[in-house]
């Protein structure tokens, strides 16, 4: 059973009915999916949730389909990890990491909303999905798109990490490099939109596509017991991800299953490639598109669609955002793996730099509980650390170089079974 009344203007509230749209007619403001809150209220509750299945669709009540998806039922319910090592490096007292790197099928936040938009793309009956994408939300349509029997057209700028061209390229779908930065890839699959007629994923379907993001923010509460954090900090493209993880926690306080939300979100992007923390700095309710220029190609969107909104959330939330430079990047990623186990691609890299970085400035207290979105793995982006860790050492198969080298380690006399 859904709960979705219809369609609603973010802008001058129009609403429209449950079909692919995404554009107001009227004045052009970007649609979003409403629900009927007060049946789901009378439908749901802890204890339901608690006896399904650990994936996405524990919270189907909250999410814009008809009936029961088939689609990326292995989705979702990633690990919430609770970080001393990382904690003790940061000076603070309680961290926590949501790692969507170990997300299913394509390790990235993207296969959330790619399930949403194609399990909506079967229901409305297309037979053709697509996308523009900066990388990981082709990895995910491709692979979604080919488990569920659909035909699928990916667009990327023609640059793109090599991990996450052949992440795409794998399951057989249709690649398209643009010579141009993703907001021209997003400009020409508009046009392609409309003269095909497909399902384009973050175009017509967007509106559905983004919900799915709520989940992210949904498990978190759940895996804390219930609770918001008191910080969380999240990485910034186009900017949909913030504000539906803060949609995620007012609805849990609709609901009555967390109390007063009062949990400070924090944006985060490159320096190379930063228009919405640029905007929240000067105090500006105008973005100021940027030509991306960053390592953290998977943010790169210098022209973000729901940017307005991103700063709303973080101005409502009392939070901030920064910036990290492509250095920082780096670091921020060795010291997650240096101290966590846990290989982030570079948009982790943004979000673990931000988070010291607001830490180091006192925005951020060390003495409350704070969550860093990990939204992607890294190995699609092996380039930017391939030569900044180092090579193994190489000898000979024999134990008195491993001696040597031990010695030469400062390696303790190894024990003597025989005395």
């Amino acid at each position: 059973m859904s709960y979705v009344r219809g369609l609603k203007c973010r802008e001058c509230g129009r609403e429209y009915p449950k079909e692919p749209l995404h554009v107001c007619e009227f004045c052009f403001g970007p649609l979003e999916v409403v629900y009927n809150y007060e049946e789901i209220k009378r439908n749901i509750s802890k204890e339901k949730i608690a006896e399904r299945q650990k994936n996405m669709w524990r919270y189907k009540e909250l999410l814009p389909l008809e009936k029961d998806s088939g689609i990326g039922i292995d989705i979702g319910f990633t690990p919430l990890i609770r970080a001393h090592n990382l904690a003790q490096a940061l000076g603070v007292s309680e961290l926590y990491l949501k790692n969507d790197a170990a997300n299913y099928p394509t390790l990235s936040f993207k296969d959330r909303v790619v399930s949403v938009a194609l399990s909506k793309a079967k229901e409305f009956g297309f037979d053709t999905v697509a996308c523009a994408s900066t990388g990981n939300l082709a990895n995910s349509v491709a692979a979604i798109a080919a488990a569920s029997s659909l035909r699928s057209f990916v667009f990327i700028p023609y640059d793109l990490e090599q991990g996450k061209v052949l992440g795409t390229m794998i399951y057989g779908t249709n690649l398209v490099g643009i010579k141009g930065s993703y907001d021209e890839v997003n400009r020409l699959c508009s046009e392609i939109a409309g003269k095909y007629g497909w399902a384009f994923v973050n175009i017509n379907l967007r509106p559905y596509y983004a919900e799915g993001s709520k989940t992210f923010g949904y498990e978190i509460a759940e895996q804390l017991g219930w609770k918001v954090p008191k910080h969380i900090v999240v990485p910034m493209a186009g900017g949909s991800l913030i504000t539906k993880v803060w949609k995620a926690f007012k609805e849990l306080e609709k609901l009555g299953f967390v109390s007063e939300v009062d949990t400070k979100v924090y944006g985060a992007q490159a320096t190379g490639c930063a228009p919405i923390v640029t905007a929240v700095k000067k105090k500006s309710e105008l973005i100021t598109p940027v030509k991306p220029s960053t390592i953290a190609k998977s943010l790169a969107i210098g022209n973000p669609a729901d940017g307005f909104y991103a700063m709303g959330v973080i101005r409502e939330s009392g939070g901030w955002a920064e910036d990290v430079s492509d250095e920082e990047i780096i670091l921020a990623m060795k010291l997650l793996a240096e101290t966590e186990g846990i290989f982030t691609e570079t948009a982790g890299g943004v979000t673990l730099g931000v988070t010291k970085k607001l830490l180091d400035q006192g925005v951020i207290p060390r003495d409350e509980s704070i969550v860093v979105s990990i939204t992607g793995n890294g190995l699609k982006t092996q380039e930017v650390v391939i030569d900044r860790v180092g090579k193994p050492i190489v000898i000979e198969a024999k134990l008195s170089q491993f001696d040597a080298l031990y010695k030469e380690k400062g390696g303790k006399k190894s024990i003597n079974h025989e005395e």
